[in-house]
């Protein structure tokens, strides 16, 4: 007789939960990906090393970043490029700078301090992407902005985590390992950009050509997953790998027709994501350094909020659009999770502790980031059709 628990039926529980705790949102108005990953916390001991979830995690992100990268074709990337850089350097400054220097004056170690700044540094481009799509402001003018930053940060912090990793491991992280690292980055997306131009250039017709759907999801998640892993492989991130593959098919006419076949499978895997992300916390006993991190949770929000605020006009945002912005960016989550995986002892349980109620807050500003920009700012003037009105 089989005493296992078969993990054929913990995965076909874990649907039913992320069903019913997805139904229980709706009803509850708390937005679902919160109760994903208390979900994964109080699961954590029997989802320990649970391979289909992590698996079923790594294709959601995935297919998330793959088409958010369908609505970026080349010239767009780059004129978005052109505009980013400055609020990505402040970025930069405000939440991994700033924040190193505040873990100095709690006395931590050189190490310590830069490891709690590359936890406070990248917004969740999970939990901001999913809750873009879930609250229909895709089309919002602030969107590209923020899908901008979470792009930068997503090229930024691979170097962080390598330079932590290295440090940890005992390895000694040269000017040359840096160089490698940004040439990878460049050299994955110089060859994202050439086949976009080429293979995938009349990518389209060939999809026209296929009839049997089954045949088209396979290629269309495959190529997603091919170049996440050689993301992966590279020492970098799949998520960035997700969005160049994205990217290589924007170049087609009706990225509709790709969108309509991926769409269901990113909606099946998704949700497992942050319950796997839950999973990851590690709470520890009681609240440690509790001054320290309150006071990183307070200047990690206010850091995105200064983001949103200084660097959405840059962008050439209104202030509307750049307070809503900073409001939308301030959940922490996968890079977070990466990084605090360095982390021992105290700092880990610190680290867990952070990464939950930055979430949590984060999402929570999400939500009221309309409300918000609306009392401060009052109602929008809508547009007339021959008249249009500044700062909308």
């Amino acid at each position: 007789m089989h005493t296992d628990f078969p993990e054929l039926l913990g995965a076909g529980l874990i649907l039913l939960f992320i069903f019913y705790l997805g139904f229980l949102s709706l009803k509850i108005k708390i937005p679902n990906v919160i109760l994903y990953i208390l979900l994964g916390i109080i699961l954590a001991d029997a989802l320990a090393d649970n391979e289909i979830l992590h698996f079923a995690s790594e294709v959601g992100i995935v297919l998330l970043f793959f088409l958010l990268g369908l609505e970026f074709n080349v010239k767009r990337l780059g004129g978005i490029a052109k505009k980013v850089w400055p609020s990505g350097l402040l970025d930069v400054f405000l939440s991994l700078g700033v924040t190193t220097v505040i873990a100095l004056l709690f006395n931590l170690d050189l190490f310590s301090s830069f490891l709690v700044g590359g936890i406070a540094y990248a917004t969740s481009s999970s939990i901001t992407a999913k809750l873009l799509d879930d609250r229909g402001r895709m089309a919002n003018t602030e969107t590209e902005f923020i899908l901008a930053i979470l792009i930068f940060e997503d090229l930024v912090a691979p170097i962080v985590v390598a330079i932590l990793f290295g440090i940890s491991s005992g390895e000694s992280f040269t000017s040359i390992t840096f160089f490698a690292l940004v040439g990878k980055i460049f050299g994955l997306t110089l060859l994202a950009i050439i086949l976009g131009k080429t293979v995938f250039k009349k990518f389209e017709r060939f999809l026209d050509r296929i009839s049997d759907e089954d045949f088209k999801i396979s290629l269309l998640i495959g190529i997603a997953l091919a170049y996440g892993g050689l993301a992966l492989f590279l020492g970098l991130s799949e998520v960035l790998g997700a969005f160049l593959a994205g990217m290589m098919l924007a170049e087609i006419g009706k990225i509709e027709k790709v969108e309509q076949t991926v769409f269901p499978v990113r909606d099946l895997m998704l949700p497992t994501f942050f319950v796997y992300f839950g999973t990851t916390i590690e709470l520890g006993d009681g609240v440690p350094m509790a001054m320290l991190l309150v006071s990183v949770i307070i200047w990690s929000i206010l850091a995105k909020l200064i983001l949103g605020v200084v660097g959405g006009p840059l962008y050439g945002l209104s202030k509307r659009s750049s307070l809503r912005a900073g409001l939308s960016l301030c959940a922490r989550g996968e890079f977070s999770v990466v990084i605090a995986s360095v982390a021992t002892g105290t700092l880990k349980a610190f680290s867990g502790l952070y990464i939950l109620i930055a979430a949590f807050i984060g999402m929570v500003l999400f939500e009221k980031a309309p409300k918000i920009t609306t009392k401060i700012y009052g109602k929008p003037v809508k547009k007339k059709k021959s008249l249009r009105v500044p700062g909308d």
